[in-house]
């Protein structure tokens, strides 16, 4: 079987310049918080390898990105992963993760029990750690037991994850039935 090729762009937001890649119609990766585009490909490129071919702009989860980035809640519910390099227990922990929902946090330990290992709240916080689909799965939506914020891989690390977390809660009255 032929492997697919992966097509990536570089693209810029409000909360930095972000680089998605797809394989098929799957997101193989994206990296969000970068200062340049320079940066962006190059994390995109350490992230999964060599780059095929252009992204063409007009994706419709670019625009998706973009409007998270404004501020506007937006759900990546259908948005399908390519998650080949997940073990079964780290598939399970991104499934949970994708439905905590917009401006809600849980604590490493409740993802890990929502999981079904409640034990394991040190994987879930390595697995988070190693997400290659930030937004998409909201691990910045992960925090510590005690509400620390925990750590966070984009670039402007926990600072991006502290304004990620002040857009969402500014927004959530939004969400609410008038």
């Amino acid at each position: 079987m032929e492997a697919r090729s992966t097509a990536a762009v570089a693209f810029e937001t409000r909360l930095g310049w972000m680089a998605i890649a797809r394989r098929g119609d799957s997101v193989a990766g994206l990296t969000i918080g970068h200062g340049g585009p320079a940066a962006a490909w190059k994390a995109i490129r350490e992230m999964l390898g060599e780059v095929d071919e252009e992204l063409a702009e007009s994706d419709p989860l670019i625009a998706d990105l973009k409007a998270y980035a404004a501020g506007e809640p937006v759900s990546f519910d259908g948005v399908p992963l390519d998650v080949k390099h997940l073990t079964s227990f780290q598939r399970r922990v991104v499934r949970q993760c994708r439905r905590v929902d917009y401006s809600e946090t849980l604590s490493y330990k409740q993802l890990a029990q929502r999981a079904g290992s409640p034990g394991a709240a040190r994987a879930v916080g390595n697995t988070m750690a190693k997400n290659r689909f930030p937004i998409i799965v909201p691990c910045h939506r992960i925090v510590g037991s005690a509400g620390a914020l925990g750590g966070f891989s984009a670039p402007q690390g926990i600072s991006l994850k502290r304004r990620m977390l002040d857009m969402e809660a500014a927004a959530a009255p939004a969400l609410l039935p008038s």
